[in-house]
């Protein structure tokens, strides 16, 4: 197949996200040392600019090629991810009294889930910089994506998961060929041994948002949604946050589309959801100072929920704030009951974080917040079938 990919990234800046402190987007980057935040990229986006840019015969997330930061198309890796279908959920919209209720379905997915996009745009831009080998902490999803594109592109990739984890998240990462190494505890245990692994700088790290590459495949979910409602978007997005970096990237796209005159009505609301067993967004909303001082985080059923100190957590506060969203926490024990809601009603074996955020229209739909003539669209970041060990 002829290479159909755009040339020409619009790329502009990479910045700080908290001082606006410019870095050099052509050399491989991590976070800001100035603040330790993360870094930002920025596009030569104006009012007008045409969708004639997105015509292409790319059908994945690089039909958006022009919007992300590759800066040679000939370093791309892509197993075909993106472009997810959005489905309007008639059963399950009875059930909430909603007239309007839809799913995006990352479950088609390369290693089926949403991360497939961030780490396609990470590992193109490893290619591109030459860098041999990277590390990874996981709750499961971005390890097996990360060595499946590392696979492609013959880069060494080493993950550091949860012991707990599913073993068909293990398992996958050894099939691809990376090296897999068990932590006991959660994300941000398997964060401190990648960092000890890694203090002679050996690997790129992939830690999420400690890189600005993964939020730029993200993001292009936003473009999609807008895309399928034809910039007309609908009042409320609730998506499953763990380490936000979605969440984030959903918002970016809009901001970005409203830069260029794509989309045509305010902004919905974005509700973020997580679970009561580790609800580290919802403690720092109502305590931006103190709120790790008493968090006693633990496991969850929904697996990326369970991520305790999420390093893009002001980016996310910032998202709730500006499209005045909410934090909506579920109870942990009833997550796997909404997963067999989803099957047995829509035929769609959902992950636990996607059945986390019909749980939380259920809630804010009884508490007066979502009207039942409101359009909402619920994400559904993974495939339930991997995590089938954690529900039966």
């Amino acid at each position: 197949m002829k290479n159909s990919y755009h040339s020409g990234s619009l790329v502009d800046t990479l910045s700080c996200s908290k001082c606006g402190r410019i870095y050099d987007f052509s050399v491989l980057q991590s976070f800001a040392t100035c603040c330790e935040k993360p870094l930002i990229f920025s596009y030569q986006l104006e009012k007008g600019i045409s969708k004639e840019i997105l015509k292409t015969e790319q059908q994945s997330i690089w039909k958006y090629a022009s919007l992300l930061p590759i800066l040679n198309t000939n370093n791309i890796v892509s197993l075909n991810e993106g472009l997810t279908p959005i489905s309007k959920i008639e059963k399950l919209g009875a059930i909430a009294d909603l007239e309007n209720l839809y799913l995006k379905d990352e479950t088609g997915n390369p290693t089926g889930s949403f991360k497939a996009r961030g780490l396609s745009v990470a590992v193109s831009k490893l290619k591109e910089l030459g860098i041999t080998k990277c590390i990874i902490p996981t709750a499961g999803n971005a390890g097996g994506a990360l060595a499946a594109y590392c696979a492609k592109a013959d880069i060494e990739a080493t993950i550091i998961m949860p012991r707990h984890t599913p073993k068909v998240f293990k398992d996958e990462c050894e099939i691809y060929g990376a090296q897999l190494i068990l932590v006991d505890g959660l994300i941000n245990d398997c964060g401190n041994k990648a960092k000890e692994l890694n203090k002679d700088g050996a690997y790129f790290d992939m830690s999420t948002l400690k890189e600005p590459y993964r939020l730029e495949g993200k993001k292009i979910m936003g473009y999609e949604i807008a895309e399928y409602f034809n910039g007309d978007l609908p009042e409320y997005i609730f998506y499953p946050a763990g380490g936000g970096t979605g969440l984030i990237g959903i918002w970016k796209a809009f901001k970005e589309m409203m830069q260029m005159g794509w989309i045509k009505n305010k902004l919905p609301k974005m509700i973020a959801v997580q679970s009561s067993s580790c609800a580290p967004i919802q403690e720092a909303f109502k305590d931006p100072i103190h709120w790790k001082e008493h968090f006693n985080p633990q496991t969850s059923i929904a697996n990326g929920l369970a991520v305790p100190y999420p390093f893009g957590m002001d980016l996310m506060l910032a998202v709730i704030r500006e499209s005045n969203g909410q934090i909506c926490t579920i109870q942990e024990d009833k997550i796997k009951e909404n997963v067999l809601l989803f099957s047995k009603k829509e035929g769609i074996l959902i992950s636990p974080e996607g059945a986390a955020t019909f749980m939380a229209l259920k809630k804010l739909k009884e508490n007066g917040v979502v009207g039942k003539d409101d359009r909402v669209l619920l994400l559904n970041t993974g495939s339930g079938y991997k995590y089938i060990e954690n529900i039966i």
